[in-house]
């Protein structure tokens, strides 16, 4: 069963398609990330299929219901976290989620809570006002937040951008304990490490889903081998792979990831390149295709 359908979504602002004729559906109990950089279309979509944002062109249905003549209801069934912190600085942890819940009528909200700070860890900070917690903090309360009437739906708008290491890493730990419980979860990120952890994950640029699918099947699609290679001087050597070959060259930190039609045939003259300008290859190894990999290989 799905629990989003979307069908030639599109929107624009002015002469700039945001979103160009889109098409997902996503399963119940299923983690789904559109992924894409800024300017992407991401945010877009998420509003839209939370009611926040109205379609120029397409349909979606959530939950089996029609969004466009059932907002209201539909609204209820999910929960939204967006990019930017939005709650009440001057309100403590404990006041902003009752806040909330009274919006959703909520009205025997105190277990509820109390689950909700012990699952995001919070409780020792509910007297705390939310504008003394730090960024990992602000996006768990915000979590609570969402979480407080039950949706089905969780929509999560770039929950970790800007968030400290360990707060990343506590915040997927607790979406892995909601997908335990059967809510659907749909996120978008510009981290594609992040997106390996989805069930399945559509890429996305400028307007168009440019894949979809699960994330190995996505890396396996281009039929490519990954070369990495340790050299020096690093950046010497990535200009002039990216001059002299028609590969897509990649680097990080102090190795290059070069994507080659087929390593074996291709990779010794790649090398022969670099050390025909003295460039010292100090290690060399065929990995698998990332999506970061893939993701930059389509959209060239």
């Amino acid at each position: 069963m799905n629990a989003i359908e979307i069908e030639n979504l599109k929107k624009n602002f002015g002469e700039i398609p945001a979103v160009n004729g889109i098409s997902l559906s996503v399963e119940k109990g299923e983690m789904f990330g559109l992924v894409g950089p800024d300017g992407a279309g991401k945010t877009t979509t998420i509003k839209i299929l939370c009611g926040l944002l109205h379609p120029d062109e397409g349909k979606v249905n959530l939950l089996n219901q029609n969004l466009s003549g059932n907002i209201a209801v539909i609204q209820k069934k999910i929960g939204y976290l967006s990019q930017k912190f939005s709650l009440y600085g001057d309100l403590t942890v404990d006041e902003n989620i009752e806040f909330i819940a009274e919006i959703h009528n909520v009205t025997d909200f105190e277990n509820r809570r109390e689950e909700l700070l012990e699952f995001t860890r919070l409780k020792p900070f509910r007297n705390r006002l939310a504008d003394k917690l730090s960024g990992g903090m602000k996006q768990k309360l915000a979590l609570a937040c969402a979480l407080i009437h039950r949706p089905e739906i969780l929509f999560l708008d770039e929950p970790t951008t800007g968030v400290d290491p360990v707060s990343r890493r506590d915040f997927w730990k607790i979406l892995s304990n909601l997908l335990k419980e059967g809510i659907t979860i749909f996120m978008t990120t510009p981290y594609l490490d992040e997106a390996e952890r989805c069930h399945r994950v559509a890429l996305m640029n400028k307007g168009k889903i440019i894949a979809a699918d699960t994330p190995q099947n996505i890396k396996n699609s281009i039929g490519k081998d990954v070369a990495e290679i340790v050299c020096q001087p690093v950046r010497e050597a990535y200009n002039l792979l990216k001059n002299r070959t028609g590969y897509d060259v990649q680097i990080f930190g102090d190795r290059i990831n070069i994507v080659l039609d087929d390593f074996e045939k291709d990779f010794y003259s790649t090398k022969a390149i670099l050390e025909a300008q003295n460039i010292k290859v100090n290690g060399y190894r065929k990995i698998p295709p990332s999506l970061e990999n893939v993701f930059i290989h389509l959209i060239k």
